[in-house]
């Protein structure tokens, strides 16, 4: 069942629609404009596994940035989430409320910081990378690690500011869960969120040109996202 967080607590049924083959891309769109897709996701969740493996999938693609953020609010219900992160939290909350909602919940997927759906479904979540793939790529973003500085490098037209976001992930974990919903089960997660940090904010009016300190060797990825949590404008990974 689909867990769900607001002033109530409740739960509904749901099934796992759609096949992953539906979400193979060919090598024409592995040309075409990057989608980030963001699941979020608790261990403690025992309808959110499908959704996990589906974006394992997704991140197998280059022609998406798949994002795993657990969330920390089913914590209390028998199992802490290895890689929960209030923060995680806070930017689930901030969608629901710019779309005027009060409500949370996991699995939650959403498409380019614009379409939120129920993560396990499969055939809609094709259907919105398709719809987003298919726009024209208005800003040219460009991010390159020289040791231990990021450079990040941008120009285009914008129609409002966007932030500049700097995103750390653990490629591939597998943690056994003791308690919980899910107790027993060996799961794998994949692109897991470890930081994820505003850094600037840029209005288009000139290129941007900006070069940040980094360390470790998780992936990183940069995107351009419209200020108030709305659309998500470019992205760069570096694996």
């Amino acid at each position: 069942m689909t867990r769900f967080f607001s002033k109530t607590v409740f739960a509904t049924g749901l099934c796992f629609l759609g096949a992953v083959a539906g979400l193979t891309a060919s090598p024409a769109q592995a040309e075409q404009r990057k989608v980030v897709v963001e699941l979020f996701t608790s261990q403690g969740c025992s309808s959110c596994p499908p959704a996990d493996a589906l974006l394992a999938e997704l991140a197998k693609r280059d022609d998406i940035v798949a994002l795993a953020l657990h969330v920390d609010y089913w914590d209390y219900i028998g199992w802490k989430d290895s890689f929960g992160d209030p923060r995680n939290t806070a930017r689930q909350k901030a969608y629901a409320a710019a779309r005027g909602e009060n409500m949370v919940y996991t699995p939650q997927i959403v498409v380019n910081g614009q379409h939120a759906i129920v993560g396990t479904k499969a055939m809609k979540l094709a259907d919105l990378i398709a719809k987003h793939k298919s726009v024209g790529r208005s800003i040219e973003l460009q991010a390159e690690r020289d040791g231990d500085q990021l450079r990040i490098r941008a120009e285009g037209a914008l129609k409002a500011p966007v932030q500049v976001h700097v995103v750390r992930y653990i490629p591939q974990k597998d943690v056994k869960v003791r308690k919980g919903e899910n107790a027993g089960r060996t799961l794998g997660y994949s692109n897991i969120v470890t930081d994820w940090s505003v850094v600037a904010d840029w209005d288009g009016a000139a290129p941007l040109s900006i070069s940040l300190p980094i360390k470790g060797d998780q992936p990183v990825v940069v995107l351009l996202q419209k200020i108030g949590q709305g659309p998500i404008q470019a992205v760069s990974i570096l694996r």
